[in-house]
């Protein structure tokens, strides 16, 4: 198997795993079993991998992981919109 088609396998998998967590957030507007902390390291981790594929120059590991980024963003948001006060 192709090493690209691999990586592209390997991150589509792991940058859609939060998708499911995104949409039980947006449809009942309850973020009361998200960690906040969880959310903020996973972002710093993501955007990290972001980086070192760009010195890299690896696609996979740039797209992936800045949809990554992007959807754990996301899920801080609307940690910071829903949270009880």
């Amino acid at each position: 198997m192709n090493e690209n088609i691999l990586g592209i396998i390997a991150g589509t998998l792991t940058s859609i795993s939060m998708v499911p967590q995104l949409v039980k957030v947006l449809k009942e507007k309850n973020v009361e079993d998200l960690s906040w902390v969880m959310l903020l390291v996973l972002i710093i981790g993501v955007s990290l991998w972001v980086w070192y594929g760009i010195i890299k120059g690896e696609w996979p590991i740039i797209i992936s992981n800045t949809f990554s980024v992007l959807l754990n963003i996301t899920l801080l948001i609307c940690y910071m919109i829903y949270r009880k006060k």
